[in-house]
């Protein structure tokens, strides 16, 4: 079961073949491959990167939950 990476919340929803949604917190999580990207949405619908808030071992944490 997947989890995110900001809020730890387990409701998330998936909106394409690699992206996700976080009713918990209101981000987007995009994988590919082994990498996870963080957005959040903003009020015109563009994405903003959140990556650079989290630590590259809490991203990866996060993907071990995802497969």
């Amino acid at each position: 079961m997947m989890r995110c990476p900001n809020c730890n919340s387990k409701d998330i929803g998936k909106i394409g073949s690699h992206q996700f949604y976080c009713w918990g917190c209101f981000i987007e999580l995009t994988v590919n491959g082994d990498k996870m990207s963080v957005y959040q949405v903003e009020e015109d619908g563009t994405l903003s990167s959140l990556d650079d808030l989290f630590f590259e071992e809490d991203m990866q944490e996060a993907q071990v939950h995802a497969t």
